[in-house]
């Protein structure tokens, strides 16, 4: 529980000073996310090739091509996971939020429930807009 602590805090401070450099911070997440599937490219690639050429009964595949996709896997996941990129890049934070939330997923979702609850948004902003008349009104 300690380790997951502290890489939560060093998470939250590394992002914390990222987002004062947007552009960096994005430069960051791109190449950790082109470096990931990188990876996971090559490894595939790997894997095949050495399956068929166990087939084939000649196992020559070239090891080094391993440690290429394995290196740029573990290079994308450590820029991804202290920046906070892993899970929002690859899940999203709507279906994260949505999970801690309990709610069902979109597609399963009847139509009446979507235009519920768009409804209950229209509504929920008029009532914001109200207020904020009255805010401005009482302002002046």
């Amino acid at each position: 529980m300690r380790i997951i602590r502290f890489f939560d805090r060093l998470e939250d401070k590394i992002r914390g000073w990222l987002s004062r450099w947007p552009i960096f911070y994005s430069f960051i997440g791109g190449v950790g996310v082109v470096l990931f599937w990188r990876g996971v490219w090559h490894s595939m690639d790997f894997l095949s090739l050495y399956v068929l050429s166990w087939e084939t009964g000649s196992p020559t595949t070239d090891f080094s091509q391993i440690w290429d996709a394995l290196s740029s896997l573990v290079i994308g996941t450590l820029l991804l996971l202290p920046t906070g990129l892993f899970v929002s890049s690859f899940i999203g934070n709507e279906v994260t939020i949505s999970g801690l939330r309990g709610e069902r997923k979109l597609s399963e979702k009847t139509e009446v429930e979507v235009r519920t609850e768009t409804g209950a948004l229209h509504e929920i902003r008029a009532e914001v807009r109200k207020i904020r008349e009255k805010l401005d009104k009482t302002e002046k």
